[in-house]
């Protein structure tokens, strides 16, 4: 049976498209508000224990091979999310590119409304700015990458830390808000 069919059976929706050899936990959440399985695609040998999210309004997370999604992290996309391959994510990481809800109080409690009652608006502005992880990065736990954020091939970003900036290739950053601390050696490349 199509893995992708299968997950749609057991959840009765929507959820996304999963490669060969690729695998979602028991705890793993996939909540695809917009409905669309082509919003959310996992490439092949690629392990999800976290949560991964489109909004109603918009989103898209595509995850490249061997990747792997630590338990606990949440990656909540209302624009785009591009994550490349061999690309680790620790435990308890959020990656958003967006605000997540509006900064004008007014319209914040009525997005709270607006999802307790309806589902998730299908028109919402919330600051949105893609996120792209290229390959070889790794994402240390508790970490948090905001919107508009570029990681560089094989960039590593420490433990708690929160980056509102680009990480370039091949280099530490650590710290809230994150800094580039030093650049890997040609040996740790």
């Amino acid at each position: 049976m199509n893995l992708h069919r299968f997950a749609q059976q057991i959840f009765r929706r929507a959820t996304c498209r999963i490669g060969p050899r690729s695998r979602l936990s028991q705890e793993a959440r996939i909540k695809n508000a917009a409905g669309d399985s082509d919003l959310i695609l996992i490439g092949q040998d690629t392990f999800v224990r976290g949560e991964l999210m489109t909004f109603g309004h918009g989103g898209r997370i595509v995850i490249g091979d061997w990747c792997y999604v630590g338990d606990g992290t949440r990656i909540w996309s209302a624009a785009s999310i591009a994550i490349g391959n061999r690309v680790l994510i620790s435990h308890s990481v959020n990656i958003f590119d967006s605000l997540t809800h509006p900064l004008r109080a007014s319209k914040r409690h009525q997005q709270t409304k607006d999802i307790f009652t309806l589902g998730h608006p299908p028109n919402l502005v919330l600051g949105e700015q893609p996120v792209t992880i290229h390959d070889d990065a790794w994402v240390g736990a508790g970490a948090f990458v905001l919107r508009g954020v570029t990681l560089g091939q094989g960039a590593i970003v420490a433990a708690g830390a929160v980056v509102t900036k680009d990480v370039p290739a091949f280099s530490i950053a650590a710290g809230n808000p994150a800094v580039v601390v030093r650049e890997l050696s040609p040996d740790e490349r």
